[in-house]
């Protein structure tokens, strides 16, 4: 199975995909000069609250947040909750930078870049919750390997999760969500599938936002879109 080709993004120690598309605009250049500093994640040492943002305070993590609108929608839902995007395409970091602009959010920190190199530097057991939202489906199974929903990335989520804390993955690729169940099949020692019928993963969840990908999945392709939640045991 596709699954167990050898490696994963925990070992693999690279980006794959681009880093950026159409040249940024002014405006957007700006706020990767000046605001991305301001709120960017530390280069070096560990990542709990009490350093982000200067208290403890439940702290969620999204990776690759695509343009930032569900990073910006649940950090304006919850204001006293701390929460953390990584995404590596600089297009989509001016995207989210300007949500956190216009919103005023000053509960949210980026960064452009690795989300796993991020990752490790949380504490075991630090997050509230972990978002992966329609992650590169890397379709053809020799990129398997490639994969966010691979046995070292959900172990490394599973041990940054607390007891309790939540997992949220959701895709519109059939070939992904086939191969993202097979693995947390084999995590079920770690996680508890929150399902109830077929309405738990074909309906969104109260809050969890549609993003502008997810709106283009449905309208402009057609496609069906799945919707998981999974609880640290």
């Amino acid at each position: 199975m596709s699954a167990y080709k050898q490696g994963d993004p925990t070992t693999l120690n690279r980006l794959y995909g681009r880093s950026q598309g159409k040249p940024l605009r002014a405006a957007q250049q700006e706020l990767v000069d000046n605001l991305l500093p301001q709120i960017a994640v530390p280069a070096e040492g560990p990542i709990t609250a009490e350093r982000l943002f200067g208290h403890d305070c439940p702290l969620h993590f999204e990776i690759g947040f695509g343009g930032g609108e569900h990073l910006a929608y649940r950090a304006d839902l919850l204001p006293d909750h701390g929460f953390i995007g990584a995404e590596p395409f600089v297009n989509g970091v001016a995207q989210a930078l300007s949500h956190v602009r216009d919103g005023a959010l000053g509960n949210v920190r980026i960064q452009h870049g690795d989300a796993l190199e991020v990752l490790r530097r949380v504490p075991d057991g630090a997050l509230t919750m972990l978002y992966l939202l329609h992650p590169d489906p890397w379709p053809k199974a020799k990129h398997a390997k490639r994969r966010m929903m691979n046995d070292g990335p959900v172990d490394m989520v599973a041990a940054k999760l607390k007891p309790g804390g939540e997992f949220r993955f959701g895709t519109d690729h059939p070939v992904y969500l086939r191969h993202a169940l097979m693995v947390m099949r084999r995590h079920r020692h770690q996680f508890d599938w929150q399902v109830e019928s077929r309405k738990s993963w074909e309906v969104r969840p109260s809050g969890w936002c549609e993003t502008r990908y997810e709106h283009k999945a449905r309208t402009v392709f057609g496609h069906e879109v799945w919707y998981f939640r999974f609880r640290r045991k």
